[in-house]
């Protein structure tokens, strides 16, 4: 048998062999030469996807570790925007100066620092800690007007600003349509299955914090009050309980110009989106369709935490993120309560990047979004609307 050996010792053959190996590399060069390199996020990308990240993190005080780190993305512009978790919450001090660290990070604009501060359950900070305590959202339409709640909301926002927040996610305005709904109606966060009166409490959370410097956020579009399952631990499918009412409070309040960002939840809803499979927040017919184009919305819409099961279940998490941008999702919440990876956040910048430098229609989307979120960050500096005015 003739080896390859025995090819090159052949003077004979040598030539044709030489020749053969030489067509080989050429055309390996000319394949490689037709792959598309994989083109990495120039600066100006880089900084619109990281105002588009809002993260959490572990730690509680200014001097730890992750907190320091988290600081020197926020300056290299990998974050825009801090959510803290009870995880985070030490004492009131901690909590203030933790937050003036995130503020005094360097960045221009400066992030936006995020809380849940609902009322009744839902209270990062409430009495151990010495905040303010406030009823939750059932209690306060069974047992007061709006115009009593203001004096509860006031309290609230101010106790947030003292503390550096510059935004609350709040208030809910899903309807509390069933009673053994996990994660609304048990937890009463609800006002009401009356559209009316949850827009009228939705619109004194609102304007209190707008008194005191903060942003707010409706929540949870296109509405969990008639769900069965914590959108948490997994996807739940609102197809046959959800009813176009529950589009009534954020129709009113855009309208007036009561809706800071609107959070898009984590549901099922195959009538709009097509399939039960498809969580709405990575639905451009539901966020881009339902919210922009029916509802007129123009403002930021932000995702519920991108970590939650509903989504993790059935997602990666950078396929996740690149879905829900193109579905329409201006500003992202990644908790990493599950992975608690610090080095996450440029992680994603740079996998959202090199999609985007390859797609120039999602360039275009995410350019759209920092545009909003920095228009948003700009009217923390002013008077902003309030009912009646």
């Amino acid at each position: 048998m003739t080896t390859l050996t025995g090819l090159f010792l052949d003077p004979r053959r040598r030539p044709a062999l030489v020749a053969l190996v030489l067509l080989a590399a050429g055309a390996a060069l000319i394949l490689a030469l037709m792959r598309p390199a994989v083109q990495e996020p120039d600066e100006e990308l880089r900084r619109q996807i990281g105002q588009m990240l809002m993260v959490g993190f572990r730690g509680t005080t200014a001097d730890q570790d992750w907190p320091r780190l988290l600081r020197r993305q926020i300056a290299a512009g990998d974050v825009g925007g801090v959510l803290l978790l009870g995880r985070n919450i030490g004492t009131l001090d901690d909590v203030r100066e933790l937050n003036r660290s995130y503020a005094e990070a360097g960045a221009s604009p400066p992030p936006l620092i995020a809380i849940d501060q609902e009322g009744g359950r839902i209270e990062r900070l409430g009495a151990a800690v010495g905040f303010p305590v406030t009823p939750s959202a059932r209690w306060l339409a069974a047992n007061a007007s709006p115009a009593d709640a203001a004096g509860s909301y006031a309290a609230m926002a101010e106790g947030l600003r003292g503390l550096g927040f510059n935004v609350n996610f709040g208030p809910v305005v899903d309807l509390d349509l069933e009673p053994d709904n996990p994660i609304i109606g048990r937890l009463e966060r609800a006002y009401a299955a009356d559209a009316g009166l949850v827009t009228d409490f939705a619109r004194t959370f609102v304007a209190a914090h707008r008194e005191a410097g903060l942003l707010t956020s409706l929540k949870h579009f296109p509405g969990h009050g008639s769900s069965l399952v914590d959108s948490h631990h997994r996807l739940p499918d609102i197809s046959a309980t959800w009813t176009e009412v529950e589009l009534e409070p954020y129709r009113r309040l855009i309208a007036e110009d009561m809706a800071d960002m609107v959070m898009v939840g984590h549901l099922a809803l195959a009538p709009v989106t097509g399939t039960a499979d498809l969580p709405t927040s990575l639905s451009r017919e539901l966020v881009t369709g339902m919210l922009r184009e029916k509802l007129g919305y123009d403002g930021v819409i932000v995702s519920d935490d991108m970590d939650m099961g509903a989504i993790a279940e059935g997602h990666g998490l950078e396929e996740s993120l690149l879905a829900a941008i193109r579905a329409g999702i201006d500003l992202l919440i990644v908790s990493n309560f599950h992975r608690s990876d610090p080095q996450l956040p440029p992680h994603l910048v740079r996998a959202i990047g090199r999609e985007a430098m390859r797609d120039p229609a999602l360039r275009e989307m995410i350019a759209a979004s920092s545009a909003r979120i920095a228009a948003l960050k700009a009217r923390l500096d002013q008077p902003r609307p309030l009912p009646g005015v």
